[in-house]
């Protein structure tokens, strides 16, 4: 008991640093743009650090050591294909997105992006973008709340659904308060935390194994496959073709993921994504890295005990627990809570965003006030973490498996468009609507089948389709009109 307590301390110092920065931000949003998008004023640091500690959520520190701590290096394969994902995404995506938004309509969401970008006044393609934005964050956020829901149960012993409802609560209370500009703010020392935690546990346990000899020489004793990047160390079986493809096709989904897109949208400058974008991509590299070492020397440093009762998500718990006294154990678990809290509280605000401005402000109340729409974001924030919460009370599911499918459904609905969008002038509105319902609607329906070539992760025919329907639907409808082709040139010729 003894020893909780100083790891609820730990927690609650944590927290209430996490809380003040909520409250603090919560009188500076007096627009939705600033509650939304922060007023585009974020600096090269925090965008960077916030992109992506918001992109790795709990599985950072959860699912990838798990999955290594089953199969070996070969689980790197995801972690190859988000590396490679996180840089082109920077690359490609981001300065366009930042300038294209402004010159838009200053669009502060994507569904509005795209409505404004095909001049659509019907509005419908911001509805629909809205609707697979709700579908797919339940799933994801429902992710974060079973990752939260897993540490507490794990650490004190504590009824599962206590758990779930002690995470959610903390998790919507800054995210409802703060805004964009809290959600950013948190994210940033969030993400140090979980840079700093992730590299120094597989650190020390190699050290307490033996060093990096005796621990390679151990990892070979046990299973030389652990050190295969084509075999399963699992079951020892090659990797198909197939496998390979859908490991390394989670990179595509970064080109669709609104959480990660909204950030490129509220740095202050385009000329600062450059340096954003070395920053994230070294901290990608390291931390994916560290990651799997996490679960690799976890197998070594705690044996098969884990294997026995599917408890392989709790490595990071449990090798914490035994490597650190208990309150410096206590600031290493809140990484956890950490990688948790910066996604889910980003995955809230994308949506409340989408259902307020896309939906609501767009088709029921197109002059609702400004205060209007704010205290309707924040009963959205309310109203999709119960929905959330409801999804994750299912104690079968794993935090890999949910955002899997989620991961999926944005790179397929919205990575192709969002593409076509910035990089191909021919495209139009019904291209862009057939891009979105053809993508979400495959790898909803993929995720369903199993077997043969349906072993293939969603993402893959998903953002084919997507971005086939595109192409051929924009060919064999009317050609954009002069005004959207001039925005277009317009926007390729900012050089800020």
């Amino acid at each position: 008991m003894h020893e909780k307590l100083w790891v609820v301390v730990a927690f609650g110092c944590y927290l209430i640093f996490m809380m003040c920065i909520g409250m603090y931000f919560y009188g500076k949003n007096r627009t939705t743009t600033e509650y939304f998008l922060g007023g585009r004023k974020l600096g090269s640091w925090v965008v960077s650090m916030s992109a992506q500690a918001s992109d790795m959520s709990g599985w950072l520190l959860m699912g990838l050591p798990g999955a290594a701590y089953l199969s070996g290096i070969s689980a790197s394969w995801i972690a190859i294909g988000l590396a490679i994902g996180t840089y082109l995404n920077w690359l490609l995506v981001a300065k366009p997105l930042r300038q294209y938004t402004k010159i838009a309509d200053d669009a502060i969401t994507l569904p509005q992006f795209f409505k404004n970008r095909f001049h659509d006044k019907s509005g419908m393609l911001s509805v629909v973008s809205a609707v697979f934005i709700l579908v797919f964050f339940l799933f994801y956020t429902a992710s974060g709340f079973v990752s939260a829901a897993k540490l507490f149960s794990s650490i004190f012993g504590i009824n599962y659904i206590v758990a779930l409802l002690i995470g959610a609560v903390v998790v919507i209370s800054y995210t409802f308060a703060g805004g964009f500009f809290a959600v950013c703010w948190t994210d940033f020392f969030q993400g140090m935390l979980m840079f700093f935690c992730v590299i120094a546990v597989p650190a020390i346990a190699i050290q307490h194994i033996g060093g990096w000899c005796d621990f390679v020489n151990n990892v070979n004793t046990l299973n030389p496959n652990f050190f295969s990047m084509f075999v399963d160390g699992a079951n020892n079986q090659p990797y198909t073709f197939i496998g390979i493809v859908s490991m390394l096709a989670w990179g595509l989904g970064y080109f669709g993921q609104p959480h990660i897109l909204i950030r490129f949208m509220g740095i202050e400058s385009p000329a600062a994504i450059k340096k954003s974008r070395r920053i994230a991509t070294v901290w990608v590299l390291i931390s994916l890295t560290a990651a799997v070492m996490i679960g690799l020397s976890g197998r070594i440093y705690l044996g098969d005990i884990l294997t026995q009762n599917g408890l392989q998500e709790t490595i990071y718990i449990t090798m914490v627990s035994k490597i650190f006294p208990v309150f410096i154990g206590g600031i290493f678990l809140s990484a956890i809570l950490a990688a948790i809290m910066s996604t889910a509280d980003s995955q809230l605000l994308v949506t409340a965003s989408a259902i307020t401005e896309d939906f609501y402000h767009n088709k029921i109340r197109p002059n609702a006030s400004t205060s209007e729409l704010m205290w309707v974001s924040r009963i959205c924030v309310m109203a999709v973490s119960i929905i959330a919460v409801l999804i994750a009370t299912d104690q079968n599911s794993t935090v890999l498996g949910l955002v899997s499918y989620a991961w999926a459904g944005f790179g397929s609905a919205f990575g192709p468009l969002v593409l076509c969008s910035l990089l191909w002038k021919r495209t139009n509105k019904q291209g862009a609507m057939a891009g979105i319902i053809v993508g979400g609607l495959t790898s909803i329906i993929w995720a369903q089948l199993s077997g043969g070539i349906f072993d293939l992760y969603e993402i893959v025919p998903g953002f084919v389709f997507g971005l086939l329907a595109i192409i051929i639907v924009s060919l064999l409808t009317p050609a954009p009109d002069a005004e959207i082709v001039n925005e277009f040139e317009k926007y390729h010729s900012c050089e800020d």
